[in-house]
C-alpha cells in the first residue's frame, strides 16, 4: 500500500512509522499537528473539527497522489481527526517516505500546506467563556 489516507475519531502517532518505512525508503518525515494551549494570548480548552468526510478523503487522494509523483516517493500517508479534541492531543498527520531525505521534507512540507488550504475541514477554537470558528477552507 502506497498511501493510507483517512479521516479519523483518534489519531494513533504509535504506527506512523509502520505504515511509512519501505526498504527503499532512505528518508521517512512525519508531521503531527496538535492542540495547543494558547491562541492569540487566550487559554484554548478544546478545538472541535468537522469536515465533509467524502469530498475530504477525495481531495486529500489528489494531494498524496500529487506528491506521490513530483517527489518519487514511496509512501504517503494523510490522516485527519474529526470531533472535539484537548489540548496536547493530534488532530493531523502527514508523512512521506522516499530514497533521500529532501524529498521527502519537502513532500512533508507540501502536504500539511495542501491539506490546510484546500480540504473541507472546518475548526472551531472552543475558550473558557466563547467558541469561534477558525477555518475558512472551501
Amino acid at each position: 500500500m502506497k498511501k493510507v489516507i483517512e479521516i479519523v475519531n483518534v489519531i494513533d502517532t504509535t504506527k506512523v512509522y509502520a505504515e511509512l518505512s519501505d526498504p527503499n525508503s532512505g528518508g521517512i518525515c512525519v508531521f503531527i499537528g496538535a492542540v495547543r494551549e494558547f491562541t492569540n494570548n487566550e487559554e484554548v480548552t478544546a478545538l472541535e473539527f468537522e469536515t465533509y468526510k467524502t469530498m475530504a478523503l477525495k481531495e486529500m487522494e489528489k494531494i498524496a497522489d500529487s506528491a506521490l509523483k513530483k517527489w518519487s516517493l514511496n509512501k504517503v500517508i494523510m490522516r485527519h481527526a474529526v470531533g472535539e479534541k484537548g489540548v496536547e492531543e493530534p488532530v493531523v498527520v502527514v508523512g512521506a517516505s522516499s530514497a533521500h531525505r529532501d524529498a521527502c521534507f519537502e513532500a512533508c512540507r507540501f502536504l500539511i500546506d495542501t491539506l490546510k488550504e484546500t480540504v473541507p475541514i472546518w475548526k472551531k477554537e472552543k475558550f473558557k467563556n466563547k467558541t469561534v470558528w477558525v477555518s475558512a477552507h472551501p
